[in-house]
């Protein structure tokens, strides 16, 4: 495995690969991997010639109270990682050289960015955005991947993929999750005892949102409350929010018809976490299985 952390070096193994008309898959990460970034490697490993990692703890997508600084980190284990899992390039580049001091150029992504994360996280995803971007350009992939779990992340990359006709096929594959059904994240570290039992209620309660669908309730503010009132039922949980819209704009909706995203952002403690299920309505009554979620599948 080649290592690499300078630009300029990356950008000339990049073209190196382009000229031996070798296919490339690209995982961006931000490191402290975990089983669902083993996911997207494993996939890109099969599907692509060239594997290449990103590890970039991005500073312009955090907020300015957020957990930048003590975002975790572990290179050491994350190179093992890597080496073991058969990737060929890990590309992890200095915060100096991926923003020197007069750097003033970002990429923003609208409308898809108002509300969810996007409303409590002001400016997060121009962070996203920005440095996938200077990624893309650095390393050329043919193909890049992500997971379902930032739900609105890839909704928002890949308007960004087509609105700037980029060249690269985006990959999106199911959330991973613990056995609990807590969505797999680097945060999760942050949870301990009492907290880490109650961040498996996030995905428990989407499961009662999609059991609602199934059994016919379309309102969606009835299934917000129904979700609201089960996570309050934990005095170690605080809402962000929870939204059920529609899969093309991101709109909340009052009745839910057809494909609809249920997402839903809490602190657990001081820890913020996310999940989200993809529920089609017209499906849902029939297919619905209770171990959806729990396994890393979503409702069909």
């Amino acid at each position: 495995m080649k290592i690499i952390d300078k630009i300029d070096k990356m950008k000339t193994h990049a073209r190196i690969i382009k000229k031996g008309n070798k296919l490339l898959g690209f995982v961006p990460t931000m490191g402290y991997l975990h089983e669902g970034h083993l996911s997207l490697i494993r996939a890109a490993r099969k599907q692509s010639d060239v594997v290449t990692v990103s590890i970039f703890v991005n500073p312009i997508q955090f907020g300015q109270n957020e957990d930048y600084k003590k975002y975790p980190r572990d290179m050491q284990r994350d190179e093992e990682l890597l080496k073991n899992y058969g990737v060929d390039i890990l590309f992890y580049p200095e915060k100096k050289d991926m923003y020197p001091a007069d750097f003033s150029t970002y990429v923003n992504v609208e409308k898809l960015t108002d509300g969810l994360c996007g409303k409590s996280r002001v400016g997060h995803f121009r962070g996203v955005t920005t440095v996938l971007v200077k990624l893309f350009e650095i390393i050329k992939p043919d193909i890049a991947y992500f997971g379902q779990k930032d739900a609105q992340q890839a909704f928002v990359i890949k308007k960004m993929i087509k609105d700037l006709n980029m060249d690269i096929t985006m990959k999106i594959l199911p959330t991973v999750r613990e056995a609990d059904g807590l969505a797999m994240s680097s945060r999760n570290t942050y949870l301990t005892g009492t907290l880490r039992k109650d961040a498996g209620l996030l995905n428990r309660s989407l499961i009662l949102a999609a059991d609602l669908v199934r059994s016919g309730e379309k309102d969606a503010k009835k299934i917000i409350k129904s979700i609201k009132d089960f996570l309050l039922a934990s005095p170690n949980i605080k809402i962000d929010y929870i939204a059920i819209t529609d899969t093309k704009e991101l709109r909340d909706i009052a009745v839910v018809r057809g494909e609809t995203l249920v997402a839903v952002s809490a602190f657990v403690g001081k820890t913020r976490l996310i999940d989200n299920v993809i529920i089609n309505e017209k499906k849902a009554q029939e297919n619905w299985k209770y171990d959806g979620l729990l396994s890393g599948r979503q409702a069909v």
